[in-house]
């Protein structure tokens, strides 16, 4: 069975197909409440502070947060399929909790499950899509994942406005969420398998250095790694002020729900569509220069939005934050991807989603703090800068080579690649005494000496390991 499995988008397009319908449902289930949430509290709950009505995006974040970083975990032991299963399991009662919600505590409890839905779909999509693809075309596909994920949270973001416009902010928008949910776990049943054999494919001949720490190798001491994240958690930094605060300034500005839903609906619908690009372009070209103007780009627009009032502008800017957000998106995953082994990837991907999806909690936390004590305009500004200030932490932090290579292949991995495939050939560059003393079946015996004397050219895709 072993012997068949092959990494790669072109031979394992099927089942990567169904992984990106099932994560456009994901990304569905985030677009519900994209575009109405704001309006939904002060209408039918009377919250009108700044800080109360981001107190649902706040809740969001710290558990979609929690959950990412415990299925990064979790994966290699329970499966990635039994987590994305359990994941839309926990969102099917979302959409019926927010239709017959008797106060805000209930609001706050359906986006606490949001979050814990979010994190356990979202991240087993991204890790089984990267086990299937391998390393040649990783970037590219985790550019149609987040194609997949944010064109539906634009999408179901303009049609929960269109629908809220004509029919009311409730319950009618949130039928949509009864849909995605149970169709999403439909098709995960029925059609997602796991991709554990996948890891154990490619871990047989990578020779990615390992991580001592992960949680902090990720976090502060890996120079890639760190630069990375903390980039992503500026992003969704800014991010939570724009799902929260955007919405207010639109409606302060007398818009109605449908143009409303139109300009909220173009940034993720571009940063979505973007990524089809982006994530390929981050295959061939530098990582670090694409987060770089990424998140460059993404600090200067969002200082726009105070000067901005007219509806064309509004939508400009939303595509320009939309494309900014689309160099960076895919290519924080890729190179974390790039730089970790294997084994360790779903632990380090989710230690990255973990800060990543903090900054959704800080960022409405400090954007609604800064709104109700001295205007949304300073809120927008003190989060623009704090991007520009991410980008240049890339800039001067992170290195241009990713990936840090081993010296050498440890024993174990010599076994599991001469098991993975026969057609190896080990070369034992000790003395002939020293071989006789000891060494693996069927290794050749040709000194370090013999090597240099008669300048035989070895493929330098092999490390060679000068000990059993």
């Amino acid at each position: 069975m072993k012997e068949n499995i092959k990494l790669g988008l072109k031979e394992n397009w099927k089942q990567f197909t169904i992984l990106v319908i099932v994560n456009a449902f994901v990304g569905g289930m985030l677009g519900m409440e994209r575009t109405i949430f704001p309006q939904f509290a002060e209408l039918e709950f009377g919250v009108s502070s700044k800080t109360a009505i981001l107190s649902f995006i706040t809740a969001f974040g710290i558990t979609k947060a929690i959950a990412n970083y415990y299925t990064g975990r979790l994966a290699n032991k329970f499966g990635r399929r039994n987590l994305l299963l359990f994941g839309w399991l926990l969102a099917i009662p979302i959409p019926f909790i927010l239709i017959n919600a008797s106060s805000w505590g209930w609001v706050i409890f359906a986006n606490v499950l949001l979050g814990v839905s979010q994190g356990l779909t979202w991240s087993s999509t991204v890790v089984m899509k990267i086990d299937l693809v391998g390393e040649k075309d990783r970037g590219f596909a985790m550019g149609l994942n987040e194609f997949a994920g944010y064109f539906a949270v634009g999408l179901v973001a303009y049609l929960t406005g269109f629908v809220a416009n004509k029919y009311g902010v409730t319950p009618y928008p949130f039928y949509i969420g009864i849909f995605i949910s149970v169709i999403g776990f439909i098709l995960t049943a029925l059609w997602v398998k796991d991709t554990k054999v996948f890891v154990r494919k490619e871990s047989a001949t990578d020779n990615t250095a390992p991580l001592d720490n992960v949680f902090l190798e990720t976090t502060f001491k890996n120079k890639t790694l760190s630069s990375v994240t903390q980039a992503g958690f500026v992003n969704n930094l800014n991010d939570g002020m724009i799902w929260g605060l955007l919405p207010v300034v639109l409606f302060s500005l007398n818009f109605d729900n449908e143009n409303i839903g139109i300009i909220t609906a173009i940034y993720p619908t571009v940063w979505g569509i973007g990524q089809l690009f982006t994530g390929k372009m981050s295959d061939h070209y530098s990582k670090k220069a694409m987060l770089f103007w990424g998140m460059l780009l993404q600090g200067l627009v969002i200082l726009l939005i105070p000067f901005s009032s007219d509806f064309y502008v509004f939508a400009s800017v939303s595509a320009i934050l939309g494309l900014g957000t689309a160099l960076v998106y895919p290519t924080f995953l890729s190179t974390i991807a790039q730089a970790t082994s294997p084994k360790q990837r779903a632990e380090s991907i989710g230690t990255f989603r973990l800060w990543r999806d903090l900054g959704y909690a800080f960022g409405a936390v400090i954007s609604g703090v800064t709104a109700d004590l001295f205007g949304i305009e300073h809120a927008v500004f003190l989060t623009g800068g704090l991007t520009i200030i991410s980008s240049l932490i890339i800039k001067f932090r992170m290195p241009e080579q990713i990936k840090i290579i081993k010296n050498c292949i440890e024993v174990d991995e010599v076994k599991q690649t001469l098991q993975s495939n026969k057609k190896n050939q080990i070369i034992d560059v000790r003395s002939k005494e020293e071989y006789e003393q000891g060494h693996i079946p069927n290794a050749l015996n040709i000194s370090h000496q013999d090597l240099k004397e008669c300048k035989i050219k070895l493929d330098q895709s092999f490390s060679v390991c000068n000990r059993l």
